[in-house]
């Protein structure tokens, strides 16, 4: 995996508010257990004041019994004290006493997983404050205290999030926030609003998270130092980091961290340590983040952070194959984890350790002799402090230990057992690891039916997860190629392989090719939110069979989908049921050959290297569709590639005689789903064109284009008007203004830009520096869509794909996305400037042409390119693809 390590969730409303109890939020993976959420500041235990608290001498006893159990994580043990604390306070008519420790005692439930009883006590602890159409009367109205409703309403927000009520738990949140204001308790009053930050993440609107957090800085900033600011900018950091802008968390953490240098607090200063090591990790960066870690685990004055460091240090090395200086520091981290009390962050610490101490590797009986013992005390401390979460990822994570080992029916068992023990849990975090690993070893044994029905369920619980998949583990980014992609992957190549399939009738069988279809477009979506780290693709949408049955005929959809031992080709021909074809190759094959073929496509002396591997590839795709597709009246193929083929020119193919775009017109789409399926109005054409002559001094890689204002003279020739911003006029402010202010549905950009798998690597450059991918949507998609002249194609000219990442096309696939354009026209790899003016001047005549589709008028193009002796060959015309409509 690669960044195992665990992560310090500091959320300030737990920090800050002054709750009873600290809040360990749902924590990481299975087995490895990657994020222990830990409290790292002592709160203030009381909801009351100290002139209510001395009105019972009795109280300070039994509530610092709770803190003490509670911070020990004997939740179990707490409960039973504050649910004899409740009684004590309803038989004396104590309410606000009665009601603070219900509030208490709903967040012991929250970490036993109680949730039922969570609710009820979070329930009652409102209404005896007068909250709610049940509320307790009595003869006179409910005693009220502003602070310790707002808490109360702090600690629902908490139950919600843990249930899955996100918006609920915002609303909380957001009518703590003003009670707080009301009663002039300021620090509590933001507190609420770093709080409300983090269900505004896990809906996905990262932005306005890390905008309001911005805020709370920027309040805070004129304030004197403090633990509260400390707390804010770390939590700013750790936003940033989510989102991958590794630059602004680095400085917000920074920032931090030299607060709590100034007040010298030992344990604020190793924190914010932790989270620059964190993110030093994630953008990879790996000598600093030891660095870091080094320096927390010395400062730290707190066992348990100092584990956290040490452990994230050790599978660092681990991960980096650094046996040697990983090994060496084992007793350490041996003597720290014996240090700790039994509590859930304990056990995760476990955990994560023997999951490190699996990828070092030594042999299976010395893994399971090492490794075993280390798990089975992790999961006896889990029961014995009542923690079924913990005692879940336990047993999950040493039913994995006996897969790897091979010992297939005891890991079945263990799996199991995590099961039945997780399903009164509401984490589907935990349910897809358990599901999917119980899919495996049901699938080794051969007990495919059933395989199918557990990996059915892991992709459900995926799905649940999809807008906050980024913050189940904060660095989800990590494991995305080993913990996500392989259970869409492994589930759909079950699906496929299924020996009943065969015997299904035409309609049963397209609809299992229909689920497998969407299985993997939503393994596309995943890819996608994981690139922007938000949710993508909302909207309305159409589904391309039915623009293919009902209103455009002549176009065929091919849905290749690449697995480890075949090369499975779905396919949608108008008004026929769905197609499967097979064909037998290796992933490894396919990916070495489109790797290949790629870099062929761009020396113009391997034509004959082009030649052979694109009829390979030909031969793979389209041959045995081929028969299929000349019975019907199609002249149209849209791809929805998969894998590494997104990075191939599909128009390029070759089979033996002609290639594809010889005979079809190709586009692209990335998914089954169209946004307004309508062709383009040629009379309502009106572009605006921008691009650079030159690159800025500090982008010197990229090489001039001399022919720009040739290539936008050639549009204007084609008869459609045009706007232009050009060489120093090109900045992104007056990008954004034009677009706004005028009526362009044409945004053409010749400059140059550059596709990556990482968002922080795609982008385009304008004067003043590049335009990232993010910035998309402050660009182009701040409009409304319902005006005529929403942006129907954005053209991107000069653009290229990220040298040996062969998920760049990503990148590209982000760009249109972003940009909200209906189509776009992008470049994969940096052509002849000249070349590129020819085929910019032929495209948009032929655009200008009644009844000639985008996705036609591009083939022209391409084809006056191939017949121009200068320019036939592949390099040449081949780069440009169509994303999105077609028509």
């Amino acid at each position: 995996m690669k960044y195992r390590f665990l992560l310090i969730l500091l959320l300030g409303s737990y920090l800050i508010f002054g709750f009873v109890f600290p809040s360990l939020a749902n924590s990481g993976q299975l087995f490895p257990a990657q994020v222990i959420h830990l409290q790292t500041q002592k709160p203030r235990y009381e909801y009351l004041t100290p002139n209510q608290i001395a009105q019972n001498p009795i109280t300070p006893n039994q509530t610092d019994e709770g803190k003490e159990l509670y911070e020990a994580g004997r939740f179990s043990e707490a409960a039973q004290i504050l649910e004899q604390a409740v009684q004590q306070y309803r038989q004396k008519g104590e309410i606000l006493k009665q009601a603070g420790t219900l509030g208490n005692l709903s967040l012991t439930y929250q970490q036993m997983g109680k949730w039922t009883e969570a609710k009820q006590a979070i329930t009652e602890s409102l209404q005896l404050q007068g909250v709610g159409v049940e509320a307790h009367t009595s003869t006179n109205a409910p005693i009220t205290n502003q602070k310790l409703l707002a808490q109360t309403y702090t600690i629902q927000g908490k139950l919600f999030l843990s249930i899955g009520q996100t918006e609920n738990a915002l609303q909380s949140w957001q009518q703590a926030e003003k009670i707080f204001i009301e009663a002039g308790e300021t620090s509590s009053s933001i507190a609420a609003r770093i709080a409300q930050t983090q269900a505004l993440q896990i809906l996905g609107y990262y932005r306005s998270a890390v905008k309001i957090l911005q805020e709370v800085n920027a309040t805070l900033k004129t304030q004197p130092d403090s633990i509260q600011k400390v707390v804010s900018l770390r939590s700013l950091g750790d936003a940033e980091q989510i989102v991958g802008n590794y630059q602004q968390s680095q400085t917000a953490l920074q920032e931090s961290l030299e607060i709590a240098q100034r007040l010298r607090n030992p344990l604020e200063i190793s924190i914010s340590l932790l989270s620059l090591g964190n993110n030093a990790r994630t953008s990879d960066r790996p000598i600093a983040a030891l660095k870091y870690y080094q320096q927390s685990w010395e400062i730290s004055p707190a066992a348990l952070i100092k584990s956290q460091a040490i452990l994230n240090q050790f599978s660092l090395l681990v991960d980096r194959q650094k046996y040697t200086e990983a090994q060496a520091i084992i007793p350490e981290i041996q003597t720290l984890l014996k240090q700790l009390p039994p509590s859930r962050s304990s056990i995760y610490a476990q955990i994560n350790f023997a999951e490190s101490l699996v990828k070092m590797g030594r042999g299976e009986a010395k893994k399971i002799s090492t490794v075993a013992p280390i798990l089975v005390t992790a999961i006896r401390q889990a029961q014995t402090i009542g923690d079924t979460l913990a005692e879940a990822y336990g047993l999950g994570g040493l039913g994995k230990l006996y897969e790897s080992a091979g010992q297939l029916g005891a890991a079945q068992e263990l799996t199991e057992k995590a099961i039945v023990i997780s399903q009164g849990i509401n984490t589907p975090e935990i349910t897809y690891q358990l599901q999917w690993q119980l899919g495996r070893l049901l699938k080794a044994q051969g007990n495919i039916k059933s395989a199918i029905a557990s990996y059915d369920v892991a992709v459900n619980a995926l799905q649940n997860l999809r807008s906050d998949l980024v913050t189940v583990d904060q660095n989800v980014q990590f494991s995305f190629r080993e913990a996500v992609e392989p259970i869409y992957r492994e589930s759909v190549a079950l699906q496929l392989q299924d020996p009943t399939l065969i015997n299904l009738n035409k309609q049963a069988k397209a609809k299992i090719l229909d689920q497998v279809r969407q299985r993997i477009e939503a393994l596309q979506l995943a890819e996608l939110d994981n690139f922007f780290r938000e949710a993508c693709l909302q909207g309305q949408k159409v589904l391309l069979d039915q623009v293919v049955d009902r209103d455009h005929p002549t176009s065929a959809i091919l849905y290749p989908i690449i697995l480890p031992d075949a090369l499975q080709i779905i396919v949608k021909l108008p008004q026929q049921e769905l197609k499967l074809y097979t064909t037998k190759v290796t992933e490894s094959e396919v990916e070495q050959t489109v790797a290949q073929l790629r870099r062929d496509l761009i020396d113009p002396s391997a034509l004959r290297d082009v030649k052979r591997r694109s009829q390979q590839v030909y031969n793979w795709l389209l041959k045995p569709v081929a028969a299929d597709l000349a019975k019907t009246q199609v002249n149209t193929l849209v791809f929805v590639p998969d894998g590494v083929l997104r990075n191939l020119p599909m128009s390029a193919l070759f089979d033996g005689e002609k290639y594809l775009v010889e005979k079809y017109a190709v586009s692209l789409s990335p998914g089954l789903q169209l946004f307004d399926p309508e062709p383009i109005v040629k009379r309502q054409l009106n572009a605006l064109t921008a691009g650079l002559t030159n690159p800025p001094p500090q982008f010197q890689k990229f090489s001039p284009l001399p022919a720009i204002e040739q290539e936008f003279k050639l549009i204007a020739e084609a008869g459609i008007p045009t706007t232009t911003l050009i060489n120093q006029k090109f900045t992104r402010t007056a990008l954004e203004t034009k677009v706004k202010d005028a009526p362009f549905n044409v945004v053409h950009l010749a400059t140059h830009g550059q596709f990556s798998s990482q968002a922080n690597d795609t982008f385009i450059l304008a004067a003043d520096g590049p335009i990232n991918v993010r910035q998309f949507d402050h660009l182009l998609r701040d409009r409304d869509d319902s005006r005529p002249e929403a942006l129907q194609l954005l053209v991107l000219s000069a653009c290229q794909t990220a040298t040996g990442d062969k998920r760049a096309a990503l990148g590209l696939a982000g760009i249109a996305i972003r940009a909200g354009a209906r189509s776009t026209i992008a470049s994969l790899w940096q052509i002849d400037d000249e070349s590129t003016a020819i085929f910019v001047g032929s495209f948009y005549r032929e655009l200008k042409k009644e009844n000639v589709s985008k996705a036609e008028a591009l083939r022209r193009a391409q084809l006056e390119l191939l017949k121009n002796r200068n320019y036939s060959s592949p390099g040449y015309w081949s780069a440009y693809v169509l994303i999105g409509n077609w028509l």
